[in-house]
């Protein structure tokens, strides 16, 4: 595939921003959204698959049985990311395939991701693993899931066994994607699986994942000190909607200490911020008792094992009072008829308010400056004190484009896309040049895939993937993310992506 290019470079590198020298390009996946074979090659149930037999967990009953059939298709994927010119691939392994039911290492399914790594060394691109997304064994989930301390042991074992299969080819290793989503969202909101409605496993499922990463990490940096080890969080930028309002300004520090705080303080501190502590406490006292007798001398030593890089997802954020706005904004839903309750604790007098900005057909806010703020807040009282480098491991938007025939050749024209795109890379430039260590950025996603409780309904891909025929097509928005990796800058003028 030859990618086109704008034709006046001249004018683009009059007006650029670069980008630094040691900064890495890439596009982000995971294995339950891409892979598809969901009973091939020995893999077994995830708590996914489960979950999309539930009636209404999932838009139109969608599933993960084939979805990008990645897992049949791999090499033509990586020669579409060699044609884009990414740097770098950020995907998971799916512990279903590996280690099926969570008990014996499956060399099949082992031998996919060694091949798959094979091919993207081949290509010089960087393969950066993430072990956990999301997608457990249903085995065990039927012994308590993260709920139970035991499966952060079995995630240890996971882990330590790809490493014995990947570790003289894989030098990045991420242990966890947002955990938030795997212990609040799925075991507390209900909205993704294994759609529990319980504040106390939502706890306990928050602790058990931090500490199988700490373990995990523990155990990596024995057997080998060069390896890069972090864990990614999804966090956001929460504002009070009066910041002169004491319930405002409250609201705004329980949805910070709840989504940001409540996984950062631990990594990097060794401990649970205090005062979310309490706000759990006075909002139910019997699960958070349930939490606090589930850490053990120990853990919290732990899980603040130093890590080398935080990954930070960020998608928008949010502004919140605590009293019930005028207008009230569609934010937080469940995007099934299933119920769901909300995933934060404690929620009460938490109101979301309606701003003007742009939205995404998520009903997402676009907020670029807000990746800014939190870039910057996040490397001041966490990353830089410990010398962890930051780079932004997801980051995309949801939007209805469509294809066209154009001179007889499929197009996707997305320059809803392509400004989301451009907005967020410049808001990292502009943490970047406020001192912020970012080292990267990964486009979510590479293609357009199974988007949890969403199906196959909303598209986030840079590759359109038609899923009748699996035709792959690269839409505007890759061609100009294609652009700005060779050129290695950002053009301060309008985008104009080659018709």
């Amino acid at each position: 595939m030859t990618i086109e290019t704008r034709e006046d470079s001249a004018r683009m590198t009059a007006s650029a921003r670069e980008f630094p020298s040691n900064f890495l390009f890439g596009a982000a996946t995971a294995a339950f959204q891409i892979e598809g074979a969901a009973h091939e090659g020995g893999r077994r149930d995830s708590i996914w698959d489960a979950f999309c037999r539930v009636p209404g967990a999932v838009i139109n009953a969608d599933n993960g049985d084939v979805a990008c059939d990645h897992y049949h298709r791999y090499r033509d994927d990586v020669a579409l990311m060699t044609s884009m010119g990414l740097q770098t691939y950020r995907f998971s392994t799916s512990w279903s395939r590996v280690r099926p039911d969570g008990g014996p290492v499956n060399e099949e399914g082992v031998d996919f991701y060694k091949r798959l790594v094979d091919e993207l060394l081949d290509a010089g691109i960087l393969p950066w693993l993430t072990l956990y997304h999301w997608d457990l064994p249903q085995a065990l989930q039927e012994k308590g899931g993260w709920a139970n301390r035991d499966t952060a042991d079995r995630f240890t074992e996971y882990a330590l066994d790809m490493h014995d299969a990947l570790g003289d080819r894989v030098n990045v290793w991420t242990t966890l994607n947002e955990p938030w989503c795997s212990s609040f969202l799925s075991y507390t909101a209900g909205v993704h699986a294994p759609g529990h409605y319980s504040a106390a496993e939502g706890m306990l499922a928050s602790h058990h994942l931090l500490l199988g990463h700490g373990q995990t990490v523990r155990e990596l940096r024995a057997r080998d000190a060069s390896l890069n080890l972090g864990i990614t969080l999804n966090l956001t930028v929460a504002d009070p909607a009066n910041p002169n309002e004491p319930a405002d300004l409250d609201a705004a520090r329980r949805i910070d200490g709840q989504f940001n705080r409540w996984f950062l303080d631990p990594v990097f501190r060794g401990a649970y911020p205090a005062d979310i502590v309490e706000d759990f406490r006075a909002a139910d006292a019997e699960a958070t008792a349930a939490l606090e007798a589930a850490i053990l001398p120990g853990d919290l030593a732990a899980i603040s094992t130093p890590i080398d890089t935080l990954g930070v997802n960020y998608y928008h954020g949010e502004m919140v009072g605590g009293r019930a706005p005028e207008v009230i904004p569609r934010v937080g839903e469940a995007p099934t008829d299933r119920p769901g309750n909300s995933p934060f604790p404690s929620s009460e007098n938490i109101h979301w308010y309606e701003r003007g900005l742009p939205r995404t057909p998520m009903n997402w806010e676009v907020q670029p400056e807000g990746l800014t703020r939190l870039l910057v807040r996040v490397s001041e009282e966490y990353a830089a004190p410990a010398g962890v480098a930051l780079f932004v491991t997801e980051n995309g938007a949801a939007y209805d484009d469509e294809r066209v025939i154009e001179n007889g050749e499929v197009r996707v024209h997305d320059d809803d896309r392509v400004d989301f795109l451009r907005l967020h890379l410049a808001a990292i430039l502009d943490a970047i040049d406020a001192g912020v260590d970012v080292r990267g950025y990964f486009y979510w996603s590479m293609l357009d895939n199974f988007e949890w409780a969403w199906g196959y309904e909303k598209r986030f891909g840079i590759v359109r993937v038609d899923y009748d025929t699996q035709l792959r097509t690269l839409k505007d928005s890759g061609r100009e993310y294609s652009r700005i990796i060779g050129e290695r800058a950002l053009d301060l003028a309008p985008a104009t992506v080659a018709r």
